[in-house]
């Protein structure tokens, strides 16, 4: 005995054909459609665990130190270059050298930034030699700010400077110059005046000998 066609129990009656095709294409698409959100959530998977490895494997340590820089070294070209001595200041624990170079111009300059060592320290000095300048060389560095007073800091005559928001070096809040020579030394920055005063201080072996050398 032959079998009929199956009835459908939703329908209550056999698929037509038309019917038939309609079902088996739906279940396609959703088949297809959860294979489609599996294969997505599994390579997820894998780029993280990729990812993961990687972040794993590539070495980390600390960050490479910036090198320190030579001042010495440097300021041997530059009295080479300029057959005067350059004035280089004695780092110690407290000081650190973040810039050194010759700056050309009229005049030229030898200049070298100064900030503390320690981290809970603030602020900085710059030391610029002018060669062959005078007096009226620092307020030009200063964006024309005058001297206000004179001090007198190992034997020698220091003029003081306070620029404060009128000078156009940034955070510039005191200075201190005197004649070397032929050349002018310059100290600006934003460390107090007694820090100045004590760096202008250790200064004042090297002034003499660039005094006497010309």
């Amino acid at each position: 005995m032959s079998k009929g066609p199956a009835i459908n129990a939703d329908l209550g009656r056999p698929e037509t054909p038309d019917e038939t095709a309609a079902r088996k294409a739906a279940s396609s698409k959703a088949y297809r459609s959860s294979q489609t959100v599996r294969n997505l959530v599994a390579a997820l998977v894998v780029t993280l665990a990729v990812v993961v490895v990687i972040i794993a494997l590539v070495p980390r340590g600390e960050p490479v130190a910036a090198k320190p820089i030579d001042v010495a070294a440097i300021a041997a070209d530059v009295e080479s270059s300029m057959g005067s001595p350059a004035i280089v200041p004695e780092t110690d624990e407290f000081w650190r050298v973040n810039a050194a170079e010759l700056q050309s111009g009229a005049p030229v300059v030898w200049e070298v930034t100064l900030a503390p060592a320690a981290q809970d320290e603030r602020g900085f000095i710059k030391l610029a030699q002018a060669f062959d300048a005078d007096a009226s060389w620092a307020p030009q560095r200063l964006n024309g700010v005058a001297p206000t007073d004179t001090v007198r800091i190992g034997g020698r005559e220091w003029d003081v400077y306070q620029p404060g928001s009128a000078s156009a070096e940034a955070n510039v809040t005191y200075a201190l110059s005197t004649q070397a020579g032929d050349d002018y030394v310059l100290l600006y920055g934003s460390r107090s005046a007694d820090s100045t005063a004590e760096l202008a201080e250790s200064l004042i072996p090297q002034i003499r000998t660039v005094s006497e050398a010309r």
